[in-house]
């Protein structure tokens, strides 16, 4: 499959967002009402699983796929970017309650911002290597801004540096798991590639619930409601997002894309559903702004050049040496 145009990609990163909050959303209260937040995100990767197992019986493309990556002796590390989802899901769901939504969600873009620039100046998505440019860092800063601002008048949780630091990490691991879902996705295609994301991320999210007791206690108490048990959907429609954003436009972009999407998308979140906060403006300021912090990473002149093209069965670009843009 070859590259979207960099319009459509952003713009479906940004529907991928908008999926993403209403993922959050269900994923919050199906594990509030199970019993334990982790089991939330079980169901999530579970659902995740079973959309995939689908595709492999019903898509050719997805056993072609899975079929080409045998053939293109990808190096290992290659293959794990899922094990980024299940950090970011395991993170929120243990410093959330510490921080508060508001410094976490500041802290996980920082991350994710971080992140998605050394990812992008190693070449580890296949758009190939991109420079540090004074344009890319200023969207990345500018990003940051954007989500700090659309926070404000949220509940501020306990300040601790360690669950700071560990809502970067989990931001900026996300952001190398899109790198790699899309050297990846390169390399086979995308269905086979949402097929490795599930199956290598869901077995750890099993090990976490079993490591802190989510089924040594009494029996969940699951939810009737259907529409709480979309979010496995919804990832998939993510990480498919993601794949196509970092083929096209590199990881920072995507990821402030994304964010822009998460921040709409919650804003619609809280106008339709009953009892929502309704109508808050800095968020819809802080989507604005992330919007225009996707613009601004991508100004300046070519952001590569095609020496520094990443191919399916190569590594990273070295760090040393000329970049592209």
């Amino acid at each position: 499959m070859r590259p979207l145009p960099p319009a459509a990609a952003l713009a479906t990163v940004v529907l991928g967002g908008v999926a993403s909050a209403a993922q959050a959303a269900g994923n919050a209260v199906l594990g509030e009402r199970a019993g334990d937040p982790i089991l939330g995100a079980l169901a999530n990767n579970l659902g995740g699983c079973l959309v995939v197992l689908v595709g492999l019986l019903g898509l050719p493309s997805t056993r072609a796929g899975l079929d080409a990556l045998r053939r293109a002796r990808l190096p290992w590390w290659s293959y794990l970017g899922g094990l980024g989802g299940a950090a970011i899901v395991t993170v929120a769901t243990y410093v959330v309650p510490v921080l508060g939504i508001a410094v976490f969600t500041i802290a996980q873009v920082a991350g994710g911002s971080l992140g998605g620039l050394a990812a992008d100046r190693a070449g580890l998505a296949p758009l190939g290597r991109l420079r540090l440019t004074g344009p890319r860092v200023a969207g990345a800063l500018l990003g940051v801004l954007a989500v700090a601002l659309a926070q404000l008048g949220r509940p501020v949780g306990g300040v601790a540096v360690g669950g700071v630091l560990i809502a970067v990490a989990g931001g900026a691991a996300v952001a190398v798991q899109s790198a790699l879902n899309g050297r990846v996705s390169a390399a086979g295609t995308t269905t086979a590639a949402i097929a490795v994301n599930f199956a290598v991320g869901t077995p750890v999210v099993v090990l976490v619930a079993a490591f802190v007791g989510a089924f040594s206690g009494p029996a969940p108490t699951w939810p009737h409601e259907w529409f709480l048990y979309l979010g496995g959907l919804y990832g998939v429609g993510i990480v498919l997002a993601l794949m196509l954003g970092v083929r096209a436009v590199g990881v920072l972009r995507t990821g402030l894309a994304l964010v822009a999407g998460q921040l709409g998308g919650a804003l619609l979140l809280d106008v339709l559903l009953p009892g929502g906060a309704g109508l808050r403006w800095p968020v819809l300021v802080g989507a604005l702004l992330t919007l225009l912090a996707v613009v601004v990473a991508g100004r300046g002149p070519g952001l590569r050049r095609a020496g520094d093209t990443v191919g399916p069965r190569s590594g990273p670009a070295p760090v040393g040496g000329r970049l592209g843009g």
